[in-house]
C-alpha cells in the first residue's frame, strides 16, 4: 500500500459500553459502565455506543439502559449510540436523547434468523420501520451489516450480497455502513477484495469496519481496507466483545490496538492513546480479566516500569 493511498484521519467509534459488555454473564453496574464511557469521551472518542435498546430477556446487561443514558456526563462533539431493533427499542431511545441510532441487517440469512429472528428482507423491512421515525426526530442512522465474510452457520458470504445491504441502508438514509468480521474469519486478501466490490455499488458513501480478532487478523485486514476511503474503525477498549449467536467469536479488535497501529501510519484520530489505555485497564480491573489488547498492555507494562525507575 502506497502511503498517499492511506486516509489523514480517521474516526474511532467506540463499541465497549455496548457491544463489548454485552456477553458478559456478570452483570454490570450502571456506574461502572458510567465510568467506562467518562474516560472514552476523556480520552476523546467522539462516537461511543453506549446502550441497545432491546429485550432485557434477550440481552440481559443491556437491561439498564434507560440508566445508563440518564446518569450520562454528555459532552459536547461526542455522539452517544445505541442500537434498536425496532419501533418500541427506537421510541426508548428516542426518550432518552440518543443522538444516533443503529440500523442492522446480515449477510446470512440463518445468522439472521439467530441474532433477530428474522428474514433478511424482514429486517430490512424493520429498519425502514425505524429510519422514518428516527429521522423525523432528527436522530441519525448508522448501518451494520453482519457477517461480510463469513458466517458461523453458512461459511463463506458473497461480497455481491454485502454490497447489495450496504447499498439498501444507504438508501434507507444511513449516512454511514459498518461492515462487520462478525466472527473474525477474514484475510487481507478477502476483506480487501470485498471492500473493492462493495465500492462498486456504493462508489463514495462513507463506509467503516468493524472486525473482530478471532483469528488475529483484524488489524491486518483494516491496514489491508485503508485505501477504500474508510471513514471510521469500530473497536472495542481492551478488545472486550463477542456474539452470542457466533459461537467462538473472539472480542471486537482492540481499541488501542486500532489507534496505536494508525498514529504509527500518521492518521490522525482525535484520540490520547495513553489515556484510552487508562479506560482499558479501568474495565479489565472491574471485570476481573485482563486486557486483551497487546498496546494496552504493553504501555501499562512500560508505564509501571518507568514509574519504578523514577
Amino acid at each position: 500500500m502506497l502511503p498517499g493511498s492511506l486516509p489523514p484521519r480517521i474516526r474511532i467509534c467506540e463499541m465497549g459500553p455496548r457491544d463489548g459488555l454485552q456477553n458478559i454473564p456478570e452483570t454490570v453496574p450502571p456506574e461502572v459502565k458510567l465510568g467506562l464511557i467518562d474516560r472514552l469521551q476523556a480520552a476523546g472518542l467522539s462516537y461511543i455506543e453506549v446502550a441497545a435498546f432491546v429485550s432485557p430477556k434477550a440481552v440481559p446487561q443491556m437491561a439498564d439502559a434507560q440508566a445508563v443514558c440518564a446518569g450520562l456526563k454528555r459532552r459536547s462533539g461526542v455522539s452517544y449510540a445505541a442500537l434498536a431493533p425496532n419501533v418500541q427499542g427506537l421510541e426508548r431511545a428516542l426518550a432518552c436523547g440518543i443522538d444516533e441510532v443503529g440500523l442492522f441487517t446480515a449477510a446470512s440469512e440463518t445468522f439472521s434468523q439467530h441474532n433477530t429472528r428474522c428474514t433478511i428482507d424482514e429486517s430490512l423491512k424493520r429498519a425502514a420501520a425505524i429510519a422514518a421515525p428516527a429521522r423525523a426526530a432528527g436522530v441519525r442512522l448508522r448501518g451494520y451489516v453482519s457477517c461480510v465474510l463469513g458466517c458461523p452457520y453458512e461459511g463463506a458470504t458473497e461480497p455481491a450480497k454485502v454490497a447489495e445491504l450496504a447499498a439498501a441502508l444507504f438508501d434507507l438514509g444511513c449516512y454511514e455502513v459498518s461492515l462487520g468480521d462478525t466472527i473474525g474469519v477474514g484475510t487481507p486478501g478477502k476483506a480487501h477484495a470485498l471492500l473493492a466490490r462493495v465500492r462498486q455499488a456504493v462508489p463514495s458513501a462513507p463506509l467503516a469496519l468493524h472486525f473482530h480478532d478471532t483469528y488475529g487478523q483484524a488489524l491486518a485486514n483494516i491496514l489491508a481496507c485503508l485505501d477504500h476511503g474508510i471513514a471510521s474503525i469500530d473497536s472495542s477498549v481492551a478488545g472486550l466483545g463477542g456474539c452470542p449467536y457466533a459461537p467462538g467469536a473472539s472480542g471486537n479488535v482492540a481499541s488501542e490496538d486500532v489507534v496505536y497501529m494508525l498514529h504509527g501510519l500518521r492518521i490522525a484520530t482525535g484520540v490520547d492513546l495513553d489515556a484510552l489505555c487508562a479506560a482499558g485497564a479501568y474495565i479489565s480491573e472491574a471485570l476481573g480479566r485482563p486486557s486483551a489488547s497487546k498496546a494496552g498492555r504493553a504501555l501499562a507494562a512500560k508505564a509501571r516500569r518507568a514509574e519504578t525507575a523514577g
